[in-house]
C-alpha cells in the first residue's frame, strides 16, 4: 500500500536565483571589486560566487589578488548590490510569487533562507505580501554559510521542529550540497 501524501511541515526558500533573479548583481559587484583592486587578475572564477556565503566569496576575491580585509570586501560587495538593486530591481523568477502564495494559502509555514545579508533581502521581503515568511535567516545570521546546513537547520528548527519534515527550494549546487561536519568521516 502506498502511504498517503502529506504536506511538508515547512518550506524553506533560497532567495537569489530562486525567488528573484539577482545573482547577476552579486557577480557584477564582485567584478567591480576585483577590477579596482586586482586589475591583472582573471575574473573567470567569480561565477563560483553563486550560492556562496558572502565572506567565502570575499576569500575567493582575496585569492584573486584583492588586498583588502574580508570585512571590507563584504561591505563593498553588499553596497554594490544595493546600488544595483536600486537602479534595476531584481526580476521575479517565473512562478515564484504564485508558489509562495499557494504554499501560504495551504497553511504551510515558510522561511526565507538566503546567504544574502538582511539589508539586501529586506527589499525583496517588502515586495511580497506581509506574512509571506514566518522566519527569515540571512547570511549575517549564521557563522557558517552554505554549503554548511546551519541556516537551513535554524529555519527548519524554528518552523518544523525537525529538518526531515521540511522541504528546501534551492537553485545552486552550493546551497544544495550537504557539507559534512568536520570529523564525521
Amino acid at each position: 500500500m502506498i502511504p498517503p501524501r502529506t504536506a511538508p511541515a515547512a518550506v524553506l526558500w533560497d532567495m537569489d536565483g530562486t525567488i528573484v533573479d539577482s545573482e547577476h548583481h552579486w557577480i557584477a559587484a564582485a567584478h567591480d571589486i576585483v577590477r579596482a583592486h586586482a586589475p591583472a587578475a582573471a575574473r573567470t572564477g567569480l561565477d563560483a560566487l553563486v550560492g556562496m556565503a558572502i565572506p567565502d566569496g570575499a576569500l575567493l576575491m582575496r585569492a584573486l589578488g584583492v588586498d583588502l580585509p574580508v570585512d571590507e570586501i563584504v561591505r563593498r560587495q553588499v553596497a554594490g548590490v544595493l546600488t544595483r538593486m536600486a537602479a534595476e530591481p531584481p526580476r521575479w523568477r517565473p512562478g515564484a510569487r504564485e508558489l509562495l502564495a499557494a504554499v501560504r494559502a495551504a497553511g504551510i509555514p515558510q522561511a526565507l533562507v538566503t546567504m544574502s545579508y538582511r539589508e539586501t533581502a529586506d527589499p525583496v521581503i517588502a515586495a511580497l505580501p506581509p506574512g509571506t515568511f514566518d522566519v527569515v535567516v540571512t547570511g549575517d545570521d549564521v557563522d557558517r554559510g552554505k554549503p554548511f546546513p546551519d541556516a537551513y537547520l535554524r529555519a527548519a528548527g524554528a518552523l518544523a521542529g525537525a529538518p526531515d519534515r521540511a522541504v528546501a527550494i534551492e537553485d545552486s549546487p552550493t546551497g544544495s550540497r550537504r557539507r559534512e561536519p568536520r570529523g564525521s568521516r
